[in-house]
């Protein structure tokens, strides 16, 4: 099975990604212990994750963490769109730093585009909707990819530990793949790292929230962040936890480094074996790796390394399009555009696929099948906040006791307004937005 990130493919078989690409699951044990949790990860929508358990620690005691996202200038922003930015402003209330990438030279290597043409459908389609939305200035940066030397020069540098095999194993590349193509992934990876680098605020879990299609990417991101590390925490097949020294170098001043810090951490029954340049820490317990890998990590920067974190992720399901395929920004027909006339997006709504029954009669018979119908997609994903108003429309949908009609209606006025609201505040988001742009 093959992900594509360029592709216009819809997955449906979440159970079998997460199988086979080793994606955990997002369970009620993580967005339960979430302050106000959104209601994209309480209802499902966010079905898997990679490494959350560190995005938790971090919220739950306090520590600094931040969000990578990006945005891809090559067409209108429509409400797939949207589920992303939602769940940044959500993770910026509750504490996290936001950065956000504007993949333009992904952008103009994958899609055509221009760097000009990108920066304009960046500010007009995204940035704006994103300030209307909500998303607040403090502790938020949004940068062009092409302006941002940090990242491309880190992309160059983190490059070494990939080879041109990997990329085909991840991406499918072949000989007629361009080149600015296949930088693209590693420009992503300096995106996803750099914010760990000093000047950026250091050393700390990174969250990039994706839909499971950009899932290559982080496995990518995460496999060079490994490769770089000078230290390996891990559990051994005999059940001992150890800490590992990777380079061959100066393995007993790192073993000693390694030691003074596990000490500090509280731990006393240590077995330093320097032919197998590791540390076997007998007093620990597999809960414990996180901690002192983390803390290990920080240290890196002492001996010339990075001592990334590899990023955590969170992946939501696609939203459907209107007509039944996959919401594209190509597809009008498909999506509703955040910059829709309401008038517009109401005609859309109107015509969009249901799991309404063939006859009337029939419905009122049968019931409905709200888990086939966009009309209630958009409802849950966008429209309605209230879950225990959620049910009772799906219980309304399966009983036969409401009508497609009247469902869409009380879509179309809700979508209305959401459009009216975010229409007048980016009237005022030019106002405001250098003070998100970093150039």
């Amino acid at each position: 099975m093959q992900i594509d990130p360029w592709s216009s493919s819809t997955y449906q078989d979440y159970a079998r990604l997460r199988d086979e690409f080793g994606i955990g699951v997002f369970s009620d044990n993580h967005w339960k212990n979430l302050q106000n949790p959104h209601r994209l990860l309480r209802r499902g929508i966010v079905f898997g994750q990679r490494d959350f358990s560190m995005i938790l620690d971090a919220v739950n005691n306090q520590k600094p963490w931040a969000i990578l996202t990006g945005l891809m200038p090559s067409g209108k922003m429509h409400l797939g769109h949207k589920m992303i930015i939602d769940e940044v402003i959500y993770y910026q209330s509750i504490g996290a730093d936001i950065f956000i990438a504007v993949a333009d030279i992904e952008s103009y290597g994958t899609r055509g585009y221009s760097l000009k043409e990108t920066r304009s459908l960046a500010i007009e389609e995204y940035i704006k909707n994103y300030i209307a939305l909500g998303l607040k200035p403090e502790k938020c940066s949004i940068y062009f990819q092409s302006k941002n030397q940090h990242v491309k020069d880190l992309a160059f540098l983190l490059g070494r530990k990939v080879n041109w095999s990997q990329m085909i194993a991840t991406y499918g590349f072949d000989g007629s793949t361009n080149m600015t193509h296949v930088l693209a992934p590693l420009i992503q990876t300096g995106d996803i790292l750099h914010v760990q680098l000093e000047e950026f605020g250091g050393i700390r879990p990174v969250l990039v929230p994706v839909g499971v299609d950009q899932d290559p990417h982080i496995r990518l991101c995460r496999d060079v962040a490994k490769a770089h590390r000078i230290f390996n925490v891990k559990r051994t097949k005999d059940n001992k936890i150890g800490v590992f020294v990777k380079p061959d170098e100066d393995v007993s001043v790192l073993l000693d480094h390694a030691e003074k810090i596990i000490r500090n951490l509280g731990f006393k029954q240590l077995n330093k074996i320097t032919e197998y340049k590791a540390i076997y820490i007998d007093d620990a317990i597999e809960d414990q790796i996180m901690m002192i890998d983390n803390t290990l990590a920080k240290t890196e920067p002492m001996f010339d390394g990075y001592g990334f974190l590899p990023p955590a992720a969170t992946f939501h399901r696609f939203m459907t399009g209107l007509n039944g395929g996959k919401m594209s920004s190509s597809k009008s027909e498909s999506a509703i555009f955040l910059s829709d006339d309401p008038k517009v997006a109401k005609k859309k709504i109107m015509r969009a696929k249901t799991g309404g029954a063939v006859t009337l009669e029939q419905q009122k018979k049968d019931g409905g099948k709200p888990d086939e119908c966009m009309v209630y997609e958009l409802m849950m994903y966008h429209l309605i906040e209230d879950d225990n108003k959620l049910q009772e429309i799906y219980q309304s949908c399966k009983n036969g006791s409401q009508m497609c009609g009247n469902c869409k209606k009380l879509a179309a006025e809700m979508m209305e307004r959401l459009l009216l609201d975010i229409d007048e505040k980016r009237k005022h988001a030019g106002e405001i937005i250098d003070k998100f742009i970093v150039e």
